[in-house]
């Protein structure tokens, strides 16, 4: 079984740069910007990495502002954990769709409200 690990943090920005610089200045963290995908990624020393997601709109009608933080848990098979959501009284939000080059990702919400996505890499030893 894979690990149910956190492997990925989504902590939206109106300006990415600017949040950037400050964590970089605050926590020290590395950070990347990719201008394809309109996303600045940030990778601490130790722990899993994330992003500042865009804010806006999101598949499903779902608004993303300020506060919706977005974990990603491992998942060795997105649609069955999908599945098992619905089955638990969640609802998908995104089916499972491919980050190009990257890996897999899909998004639900639990019976409370909460949104959480579920991850795959490409890299199979990431997985494990």
């Amino acid at each position: 079984m894979a690990k149910r690990n956190i492997v990925h943090i989504e902590i939206p920005a109106a300006d990415q740069a600017k949040a950037a610089k400050f964590y970089q200045a605050l926590f020290g963290w590395k950070t990347t910007r990719d201008e394809k995908m309109n996303y600045t990624m940030w990778e601490p020393v130790e722990g899993p990495g994330g992003g500042f997601s865009p804010l806006g709109h999101v598949p499903g009608g779902d608004e993303v502002k300020p506060g919706d933080i977005l974990i990603h848990v491992n998942s060795e098979d997105i649609e069955a954990d999908l599945k098992r959501v619905v089955e638990l009284g969640g609802k998908v939000v995104r089916p499972k769709s491919e980050i190009p080059g990257i890996g897999w990702w899909g998004v639900f919400k639990d019976p409370t409200g909460n949104r959480i996505a579920l991850y795959t890499s490409k890299n199979p030893d990431y997985n494990k």
